[in-house]
């Protein structure tokens, strides 16, 4: 089944954890998505762990991207972590900047200070070998300036090198929409992929929200604030609210869905069987 699905995981810290993932996407596999995505940790540590879930998932057959970020890093050691995931047969990344740690300016992020410079440097590094994701924030980048200058950011990674851009999740959808047409109107013409998180708890929503900047419209946080503790009821609502979001992406143009999985399969696996109910139940 081609979805132009994607599902993204963050590399586990323990061996239940590196169970519970396996499972995860070998249930989401089932469904033939386009690719895995990893997130990159920051540290020596759990850049090792990504790279440790990336190699596991790649010897499955299975397309991984890994996600490598610039700050924290030098020239060298992402180059010699090119040259690891080349001889793995990784054909995809997502490049992105990172986070600064707090304590930090852009001056002294390094040698990568924006996603741009982390693109380029790929670029000139391996050629056309892989297939760069980047991020974009259709509702603006929480450190940014302006919206203009998000959106200046975004291009630079584009004309830097960028294939197509996955969004951070949103759940208003004029925003996505009216985003790809900026992109469009500055002679830009690459797949820009709505990144989506299911809603299945309203707390853990709200903290992942508010850090990135995802906004929760009025009435949806309302909603799910009333639950309380109805589960049932909250994942049920959640559950119709992003399908029909997804819905409406999709009819729109939107050229395939990335989830935000967090190491789950379940909420994924059922919004895709709401957007297409020919996927079976394993369970």
């Amino acid at each position: 089944m081609a979805t132009g699905f994607s599902f993204e995981f963050f590399p586990p810290n323990t061996p239940e954890g590196e169970a519970k993932l396996r499972a995860a996407r070998n249930e989401l596999a089932e469904i033939n998505p386009e690719f895995f995505s990893m997130t990159f940790g920051a540290g020596g540590a759990n850049r090792d762990k990504t790279f440790a879930a990336v190699a596991e998932i790649a010897a499955e057959g299975r397309s991984i991207a890994p996600h490598i970020a610039g700050i924290g890093s030098t020239a060298q050691s992402v180059r010699e972590l090119l040259a690891r995931y080349r001889a793995l047969g990784i054909r995809r990344l997502v490049v992105l900047r990172g986070d600064l740690p707090s304590a930090w300016g852009i001056r002294h992020a390094g040698p990568f200070p924006f996603a741009a410079d982390l693109v380029d440097f790929v670029r000139r590094e391996t050629g056309d070998w892989f297939h760069i994701e980047v991020a974009c924030y259709p509702e603006m980048h929480p450190q940014a300036v302006s919206p203009r200058a998000d959106l200046d950011a975004f291009v630079a990674k584009v004309r830097a090198g960028a294939n197509s851009a996955i969004t951070q999740y949103f759940f208003n959808g004029d925003a996505y929409f009216r985003f790809r047409d900026e992109i469009a109107r500055h002679g830009l013409d690459l797949p820009i992929v709505p990144g989506i998180m299911p809603i299945t708890n309203f707390v853990q929503l709200a903290r992942f929200s508010d850090g990135c900047g995802a906004e929760i419209p009025r009435w949806i946080r309302l909603r799910l604030a009333e639950f309380d503790e109805d589960v049932a009821s909250l994942r049920s609502f959640g559950y119709d609210v992003v399908a029909q979001l997804c819905e409406r992406l999709l009819q729109g143009g939107a050229p395939g869905l990335h989830f935000y999985t967090l190491n789950r399969a379940s909420p994924s696996l059922e919004l895709a069987r709401l957007l297409n109910p020919t996927i079976r139940r394993t369970a």
